[in-house]
Parts: structure tokens; sequence; C-alpha cells
């Protein structure tokens, strides 16, 4: 027997879809192209909360840091967790355009890899031949493991770079015990084919604003700045951008060099490394503490400006948090990517 089917439309783009009484609304969105905000798909990021207007659905278990009890009981919901039980109608300001790029899955090869640093292994990925892979500067892919479980992991190739150079470049942090990147860091070799599926994510520049940016980045949250400033570079966009990199000491700022090369030849970009844990070896003369609060310690007030924030939960639900309430910073300027582990769920 088939499960009911029905209608969900967002608003204020008027998009629509349709999603069965077995599917999450998340997954009948990205099945139709509908480019609802997403991070982990597990309730436990909150990168997916959407105001619902009208409609019944059910939620399956979540972390409370992603919705609180009170944001549900006010309407809120995680689409990512959500099923719909009669036709829905959802709010959500960043739904991407009806031009989204198409969702692919296919093999890449592993070209390349390399130690940025101790923990993070930057991994070329060559794609068929042939293959026109379209995404958005800061988008994110999925390694399909051989079990059906994935990965995510973002971007750090601008989109111009696929004309003369087609490959993907990822940045991996290793996480002991983890199947997958105990295997990048373990026994992954060269011309090894790998399965995945892409592009995900609404992380990506609104290139039709002039507000000045914030970019703040926690640990290979990095990863998709870096595709973000080499698509400005190549774009020409001149916008002001002020990036913040947090890691907890300075050796987890792996392209750090690479940021000060790039700064000097784009006058808009103003660079602030933060350190939280610096040791006396490491001889340290920079900013100290939690990256997000560098922020809150420069600007005063944030209601101009749109903030791109990706990393630890905990970094980008602190930022989202105090940059709305005490530095007026609107909901909808403000763009996330969370990275989740099994320890964040």
């Amino acid at each position: 027997m088939t499960a009911p089917a029905f209608q969900i439309t967002v608003e204020p783009s008027g998009r629509q879809f349709s999603a069965s009484s077995s599917e999450t609304i998340l997954a009948a969105a990205i099945t139709a192209g509908v480019g609802l905000p997403y991070g982990c798909k597990d309730g436990a990021c909150g990168s997916c909360k959407c105001k619902k207007l009208s409609g019944e659905v059910t939620h399956e278990s979540h972390s409370d840091k992603a919705l609180t009890p009170a944001e549900l009981e006010a309407g809120f919901i995680l689409t990512c967790r959500a099923t719909a039980h009669t036709d829905v109608v959802l709010e959500s300001r960043q739904v991407t355009d009806a031009h989204a790029f198409p969702i692919k899955k296919m093999p890449v090869r592993v070209a390349a890899f390399e130690k940025l640093s101790h923990d993070v292994m930057r991994v070329q990925l060559q794609l068929p031949a042939n293959t026109v892979f379209q995404y958005f500067a800061g988008q994110y892919i999925e390694f399909i493991l051989r079990d059906g479980t994935r990965r995510a992991y973002s971007i750090a190739t601008a989109p111009h770079v696929q004309e003369t150079a087609p490959g993907i470049e990822l940045h991996i942090r290793h996480m002991p015990g983890g199947v997958f990147t105990d295997h990048v860091f373990g026994a992954m070799k060269e011309k090894e084919i790998l399965r995945t599926e892409g592009p995900f994510g609404s992380f990506f520049l609104r290139e039709d604003s002039d507000k000045p940016m914030v970019f703040l980045a926690s640990g290979t949250g990095f990863a998709p700045i870096q595709g973000l400033l080499t698509h400005m570079q190549h774009k020409g966009i001149t916008r002001s951008v002020s990036l913040y990199w947090g890691g907890r000491r300075p050796e987890d700022l792996y392209q750090d060099a690479w940021v000060k090369q790039l700064a000097a030849l784009m006058p808009n970009l103003r660079y602030v490394p933060v350190v939280s844990d610096a040791q006396p070896t490491d001889n340290w003369t920079g900013r100290s503490g939690y990256v997000h609060q560098a922020v809150l310690d420069d600007f005063a007030d944030l209601s101009g400006h749109e903030v791109y924030a990706c990393g630890a939960p905990v970094m980008v639900d602190s930022a989202r948090t105090s940059y709305t309430s005490q530095r007026a910073l609107p909901e909808e300027a403000f763009f996330a990517d969370a990275f989740t582990s099994a320890a964040d769920k």
C-alpha cells in the first residue's frame, strides 16, 4: 500500500513539493530539488529549523539544543525529523530558487591526499570523465559508505575551477574510532574509488546583497569558507568580509599562510585568527578565546551585516543566539553549516 502524499508549500517563495507520510519533509524537498536549509539531517544541529504556518506533522527524536520545547510549542519544526500528516505550509527565507543545481550520485577517484596538520587531511577527488558537476561555493557532498551510512564534507574548491581542472578538494579531520576517517588516515590509497552524492546545503554566498559580511569558522569549518573566498576573488566581488577562524592550537589553523597571502591580494578581506587553548610552546601572540566571542568583542552592531558560520554545532549555535539577541543581526542574515559527529547526536 502506497503511503499518502501531502503538499508542502514554502513561503514566501511559494515553492511546492509532495511529501509522503513515510519520508521526512526534508528528504522529500531534496528529491524535489527544493533547497530547504539543512546541515546534519539527524536532528542535532538545528540548521533545518522552520516555522510551521499550518498543517500537522510528527517528530522523530532530536536534540533539545536543535529545537527547544518552547520553539516546538511556538510552531517551529526540524524538517529533517518531521513527517507530514496533512498538507503543510512552512516559512523559510533561505530556500534556493527553482534553478538549484541537480543532485548527482557519482563515483570519484582519490587523486591525491596530504596532511595539512596532524589531524587534517586534504583529499583531492577526480570526477568521472565528461561529468559536469555544478554547485555553489560553500555546498557539500556526501560519501555513501558500503553499509549505506553517509559522511558529509564541504567542498573547498570554488566552482569555476571545474572549467579547467575538474575535481573536488575536501578537508577531512581525523575522528579516532570513526570508520571513515580512520580509513582516510590509515588504509586509503591513491586511485581508490568512492561513492558520492551532491551537491547539498544552503550555505552559499547571497550575491544579490551588498552587505558587509562576517565569515566565522572553527576547525575544518574553514573548508567551505576557502571555497567562498576563492569564488569571491575569481568573480571580483569586493564586498567587505571579516574572516574569524578559530582553533584550539595555532596548528589547527592549517591554511593560515594561504589566508594571509589571499588577504594581501584582496583589500576587502580582513583576517582574524583566534586560538582558544594556546600553550607556552606555541608562542601565540594573536587573539585568544572563543572565536564567536571575538566577533562580539569587535562588533557592537551587526544589524547591517550577513554572517556565514561553519564548524562545530556549539560554536554555530552560540554565534546564532548571541548575534541575533545581542547585536541585532536579523535571523535571515545568519547562514550556517554545522558539522556533527556521533557525539553531537
